[in-house]
């Protein structure tokens, strides 16, 4: 794929060579050297658009369709942190994004679909663990989360997970993240589960519960919607450290691109950007001590 946009350039550069000689052969007036900058433009135009080219056919991404400033679904549209990063990566590895078919990909389902080839990629909020690494591998560290408490904007009581004995926590059914707290650091928290975050957050709004948990950036997500807009703030004292890698197949040969996908993404300022736009006004930074990460060597 890196061939081929080379080979792309340099037909570039040879169309751009050819175009001046052919302007100082004619003698070269004002109306032509205008006529040369408009197709210098067209053609940057051009090497733009192919800078995303490349690719054989399309490609298949898994994302989560529901998470709010992650991966989410409006009718056709997609936005979120996964979504830009993997855009991006998309692009470096020569696939415009009219060649990208995005999939939803539930956390339980992930494995699966990256070892029967329904995708080529999963940006999904997808924690790097030694049992995940035994059926499929990973590029990245593209960001690195902690689990962390969402709480309503006026509240100054709960600024850990230690000030929630005797307090409501919610967290979603089947998810460790709750429990974890109560085993580990809160033994007197009352725990109630609920379908999805969305609904957590509708809960917490009500004053059922005194907070919601589970990382960092997701909780920034659901604060940052038009609907939760200054209702709710995250903690920033988070107490785990998820490493959110790319998910690939287990034979895949794409890391090492991926990880310079990320790496570029990163030094070019990218990535914050990203981080900004889908986190606004919800006073989120990622943890400076972890973020942004260095991506692992591929095994």
């Amino acid at each position: 794929m890196r061939n081929t946009r080379v080979t792309i350039a340099a037909l570039a550069a040879v169309a751009a060579m050819t175009l001046a000689a052919c302007t100082t052969d004619a003698g070269g007036t004002d109306a032509e050297e205008t006529s040369a900058e408009s197709s210098t433009s067209d053609g940057g135009e051009t090497e733009a658009a192919a800078e995303c080219s490349g690719g054989e056919g399309s490609i298949n991404i898994g994302i989560k369709f529901d998470q709010p400033g992650l991966g989410f679904q409006d009718g056709s549209d997609y936005s979120g942190f996964d979504v830009d990063v993997a855009k991006y990566v998309a692009c470096e590895l020569g696939y415009a994004e009219d060649a990208i078919t995005w999939v939803s990909a539930p956390s339980a389902q992930r494995e699966n679909m990256l070892q029967t080839g329904q995708v080529d990629m999963i940006f999904a909020t997808y924690s790097i663990t030694d049992a995940r690494k035994e059926v499929v591998s990973f590029a990245g560290p593209y960001f690195v989360a902690g689990q962390d408490l969402l709480v309503t904007a006026d509240n100054e009581d709960i600024t850990g997970p230690e000030d929630l004995n005797g307090k409501n926590l919610c967290s979603v059914t089947g998810s460790t993240s709750a429990q974890k707290v109560k085993d580990t650091l809160a033994s007197e928290v009352q725990l109630l589960e609920q379908p999805g975050y969305a609904d957590c957050v509708t809960v917490l709004e009500s004053g059922q519960v005194d907070a919601v948990t589970t990382d960092d950036i997701i909780l920034a997500g659901l604060a940052a919607t038009s609907a939760n807009s200054g209702k709710f703030k995250v903690v920033g004292n988070p107490f785990s450290e998820e490493n959110y890698g790319v998910g690939i197949p287990k034979d895949s040969d794409t890391c090492e691109d991926i990880n310079a996908a990320i790496t570029k993404m990163i030094d070019e300022g990218a990535w914050e950007e990203a981080v900004t736009s889908n986190t606004d006004g919800t006073g989120y930074t990622p943890n400076a001590e972890l973020n942004p990460p260095t991506p692992a060597a591929c095994a």
